[in-house]
C-alpha cells in the first residue's frame, strides 16, 4: 500500500486564523505545535502497522501555491520523505483532479492498494487520546487494504471509502447510505454502498442517525491503483479531467491542462464515486474513531479542550452584539489579536471572528493565537 495525502489550499472558514497564503493543512493549530500536514503523515508512518516506509510509500500532493511551504513542514519533521514526492499542482482544481494526477504520475505497480487522506482532517484530538485513537486508525487502514480493497462482497476491485459511524444528528457532514442486505463483518464491518447523501438539514440529520450503518463521509478512499484507473475513465467528468491531466503530464504541459479544467473541477466523490455507487462498485467500511474535518471554529476548539464554542466569522460591514462571554479574534495590520466583549462590532477589512461563549476558554484561544503567530514571523 501507498498513501497519497491531498493538501489542497482556500477554505475560509477558520478566518482570520488561515490566510490565502497559510491555508489551514500548514497551520501550526496542535498544542505541540506541529499543523494537519504534518499530523497526518506522523498518523500513519507511526509504529508500522501499516507497513508504510515514509521514503518509499507516502506522497503528497499540493496547490503548487503552497508547495514550497509543504516541502518546508516535511523537512523540518520527514527528512526521509523524498520531496520529489510532493506532486504540485500549477492550481488547485478540486480532488478528482488531484487523484486523476496522482494515480497517473506515482508509478507504482497497478495492483498496489492507494490510500487517499485528506491533510486537514483531526484522528483523535489533541489531548491524551490521541497514540489509541491513530493506533486504532492504522489498524482500519489494514483492514481496509487487506479485507476491503483487494476484493470484498464479490466486487473484484471495489472503490472503498471510509466512513465514520455516526454519534450526533451533524448537519455539517456529507453522508454514506448502506445497503444493509449487502454486508460483511470481519475486522471492518463492511457494505455495498448504496448513495451518497450531501449534507442534511437538521430533521433529516436526526432521521438518519436512527438508521442502522449510517456513517459520515469522511473523505478517505482506498482502491488498487488500476481500479481507480479504470474508473477516472468509466465516467464522462472524471474521464475528461483525467484525460487532460495525462496529456498535460505526458507533455510536460500541466499548467495548460489545469486551465482547460477550469469550471469542470469537480470532486473525486461527484466524478468517480456517486456514479460508481448507482452501479454497485462502491464498498464502505465503518469506522468508530474519534474523527473531525475541523472544518469550523467550534470544531477546531472543542479539538483543543473547548467544547460548546459558536465560532463564526463575521463578514465585512455585518455587525454582530458581543457579550462578556464572547471573544473576538481580529487581524489588523496582519497581526492576530484576541479581543473580549461587551459592545458591538462591525466586519473589517479582512476577516474577524466572534467565539460566542470562548471567554470561559481564553487561554486556549490565546495560545492558540500565539502559535500562529509564532509560526508567521
Amino acid at each position: 500500500m501507498y498513501a497519497v495525502i491531498l493538501a489542497g489550499g482556500g477554505g475560509t472558514r477558520l478566518w482570520p486564523l488561515s490566510t490565502p497564503e497559510r491555508p489551514k493543512p500548514f497551520l501550526p493549530l496542535l498544542p505541540d505545535g506541529s499543523t494537519l500536514l504534518q499530523r497526518t503523515i506522523s498518523r500513519i508512518a507511526s509504529e508500522n502497522e501499516l507497513s508504510l516506509d515514509v521514503g518509499r510509500d507516502v506522497f503528497v500532493v499540493v496547490d503548487g501555491r503552497f508547495g514550497s511551504l509543504a516541502r518546508s513542514q516535511i523537512s523540518e519533521t520527514f527528512p526521509e520523505l523524498p520531496l520529489d514526492h510532493v506532486l504540485d499542482e500549477p492550481e488547485g482544481r478540486n480532488t478528482a483532479a488531484a487523484v486523476a494526477l496522482a494515480t497517473i504520475a506515482i508509478d507504482r505497480n497497478p495492483d498496489d492498494v492507494m490510500a487517499v487522506l485528506p491533510a486537514d482532517h483531526l484522528i483523535g484530538n489533541g489531548g491524551d487520546d490521541r497514540r489509541a485513537a491513530e493506533g486504532s486508525f492504522r489498524g482500519v487502514l489494514a483492514a481496509a487494504e487487506g479485507e476491503l480493497a483487494r476484493g470484498a462482497l464479490g466486487i473484484e476491485s471495489p472503490l472503498v471509502t471510509l466512513g465514520v459511524e455516526l454519534s450526533r444528528a451533524a448537519t455539517e457532514y456529507g453522508y454514506l447510505i448502506p445497503d444493509l442486505a449487502q454486508t460483511q463483518s470481519k475486522s471492518l464491518t463492511a457494505y455495498v454502498l448504496e448513495r451518497f447523501e450531501e449534507k442534511p438539514d437538521r430533521g433529516r440529520a436526526e432521521d438518519l442517525l436512527k438508521q442502522a450503518g449510517v456513517a459520515w463521509n469522511a473523505g478517505i478512499f482506498l482502491w488498487r491503483r488500476r481500479a481507480i484507473r479504470q474508473a477516472l475513465l468509466s465516467y464522462p467528468d472524471a474521464e475528461a479531467i483525467s484525460r487532460a491531466v495525462e496529456t498535460g503530464w505526458r507533455t510536460d504541459r500541466l499548467p495548460e491542462a489545469y486551465e482547460a479544467i477550469g469550471t469542470r473541477a469537480i470532486s473525486i466523490d461527484r466524478a468517480v464515486l456517486e456514479p460508481a455507487s448507482r452501479e454497485g462498485r462502491v464498498v464502505m467500511g465503518a469506522m468508530n474513531v474519534p474523527w473531525s474535518d475541523l472544518g469550523s471554529w467550534g470544531a477546531l476548539l472543542e479539538a483543543l479542550g473547548a467544547p460548546g464554542i459558536d465560532g463564526r466569522v463575521v463578514a465585512q460591514g455585518d455587525r454582530e452584539v458581543v457579550t462578556e462571554a464572547d471573544l473576538v479574534v481580529r487581524r489588523r495590520h496582519g497581526r492576530l489579536t484576541v479581543g473580549p466583549g461587551p459592545g458591538t462590532i462591525a466586519g473589517e477589512p479582512g476577516p474577524t471572528a466572534l467565539l460566542g461563549g470562548a471567554a470561559v476558554h481564553r487561554a486556549i484561544v490565546v495560545a492558540l493565537v500565539e502559535r500562529i503567530a509564532a509560526g508567521e514571523s
